[in-house]
């Protein structure tokens, strides 16, 4: 292989889906070692089988635990280092969400929602970081909704939004290590988190009005960000969300509570 990645570790969490598994192949493909965590074994070697035949070769090892719990992600983080005594690239795309009115959310859910959009990604900081001697760079995956309110993903918006308060922290704590935090914004994009609505017609078809690029997002559209901020093409940028969304925060979110199913 060969890239400009060579002899970096990337520690990826939720690393089966969509997106984690288009990144992970970018990454490979500039020749950084992946370490991926994931709750299931089978999904996991999917992502690893996936990512082999698009770059034979790579360097992959598989981690099954949940990246929700503190224990495993310390474990994974330290695997992580293990691989080659160094860790670079931290990727974060642990995220949670329903739909449906704010009022309508008793307190467990409404907790549970939005902390699913932040313990995982406040673990991979807490227990990456410290080993990143080197520098580095720290990515999640935050959302439009972090930025423009769209009723009915109160829960999902509000913890995305505290995400992006986490990000701009950290970067001024760890800048001075030469560690960067970012992250990125998609747009509505086929994921796991979507899977219950985004083949609603009525709510594409709105969305879609919205979007100047006329199109929803798929996980290749928004690997491309993810590499970027991972590698050296980034190295003066920290503390920042972008959007990757085919234009839809130019125009903000379809009138009316869309998100009611």
């Amino acid at each position: 292989m060969g890239g400009v990645l060579d002899g970096q570790t990337a520690f990826i969490l939720g690393a089966s889906a969509g997106i984690a598994q288009a990144s992970a192949k970018l990454l490979a493909a500039d020749g950084a070692a992946l370490f991926l965590l994931g709750r299931s074994t089978a999904r996991l070697e999917a992502t690893r089988d996936g990512v082999l035949e698009a770059v034979p070769g790579a360097e992959i090892a598989l981690h099954k635990g949940d990246p929700e719990d503190e224990a495993t992600v310390k474990a994974a983080a330290q695997a992580a280092y293990d691989v080659h005594n160094r860790l670079d690239i931290v990727v974060g795309t642990v995220a949670s969400g329903g739909t449906g009115p704010l009022i309508e959310q008793d307190l467990a859910t409404f907790t549970d929602f939005v902390m699913g959009n932040l313990r995982s990604n406040f673990l991979a900081l807490r227990y990456a970081a410290p080993l990143m001697t080197d520098g580095g760079s720290i990515v999640f995956i935050s959302s439009t909704s972090s930025k423009i309110p769209m009723e009915g993903l109160g829960h999902y918006s509000a913890g995305k939004a505290a995400l992006e308060m986490l990000i701009r922290v950290a970067a001024s704590e760890l800048g001075p290590r030469g560690i960067r935090v970012n992250a990125v914004r998609p747009g509505l994009t086929e994921a796991a988190t979507t899977q219950g609505y985004i083949h609603l017609e009525e709510l594409t078809s709105s969305f879609l009005e919205r979007v100047p690029l006329g199109r929803l997002g798929v996980s290749n559209d928004i690997a491309p960000g993810v590499r970027y901020l991972a590698g050296p093409e980034s190295s003066w940028m920290t503390g920042q969300s972008f959007a990757i969304d085919g234009g839809n925060e130019v125009r903000g979110a379809p009138r009316g509570p869309m998100f009611t199913v």
